[in-house]
């Protein structure tokens, strides 16, 4: 599903652990939607954000937003930083509602503290749940451009292919913060988005392939 002009709010949820940088992307995900005018409210949840903990960010625009409290049910997006955050947060989503998530494994502090059981391949459980994935290893991708904190464009790239808006606004907003700093950094972080955009576009293009095959 795409979010683009189906409903009058937009509702992402960003979910992963400290340290991923899932306030950041709500931030620029936000100052995206604000530089096109719509109305933005966001509110994060962190816990132990810099030991790993859990992290969840709400992001809700439109032309008016009253509360950044996305309710159960009704996420157009679940961009997941990790992937037993994004089937923990699952229960968030629209029946049509879409995860983008990431791969790479990075068991959270609650798993470690037996609160909570890592899932086995929660890609395999959320679709059998019926709900709609695009996976990708972000880690990956990030680690193969050098840099691990790339993650975080690489996730940006991922979902700004299912925004109400043109992806070059969203990379616009990703690359002024860097404007200040080398060229080489900026470059890399254009890289990280192209690539986070290729790696959701081939995620799509294999879930089209299983279905028809299905």
């Amino acid at each position: 599903m795409s979010a683009k002009c189906k409903y009058d709010t937009t509702n992402i949820l960003v979910v992963g652990t400290g340290g991923q940088g899932v306030m950041t992307a709500t931030e620029i995900l936000a100052e995206a939607a604000i530089a096109l005018g719509h109305d933005a409210k966001k509110t994060e949840v962190a816990g132990m954000a810099q030991r790993g903990g859990v992290v969840s960010s709400h992001l809700r625009f439109g032309q008016k937003v009253l509360s950044p409290q996305i309710s159960p049910g009704s996420a157009d997006v679940l961009l997941g930083f990790e992937a037993a955050e994004a089937m923990r947060w699952r229960h968030m989503l629209r029946p049509d509602g879409l995860v983008l998530m990431n791969t790479g494994r990075l068991v959270p502090p609650i798993v470690e503290l037996g609160l909570y059981d890592y899932p086995d391949d929660p890609v395999a459980e959320m679709r059998a749940a019926g709900t709609r994935v695009f996976s990708f290893d972000a880690s990956s991708i990030a680690l193969e451009l050098g840099e691990i904190r790339l993650g975080n464009t690489v996730m940006l790239g991922a979902i700004s292919d299912h925004l109400p808006f043109p992806a070059e606004v969203l990379e616009h907003c990703i690359l002024q913060r860097f404007a200040r700093k080398k060229a080489a950094i900026v470059e890399l972080n254009r890289r990280a988005f192209a690539a986070g955009r290729a790696a959701a576009e081939a995620a799509a293009r294999a879930d089209a392939d299983a279905a028809s095959a299905a």
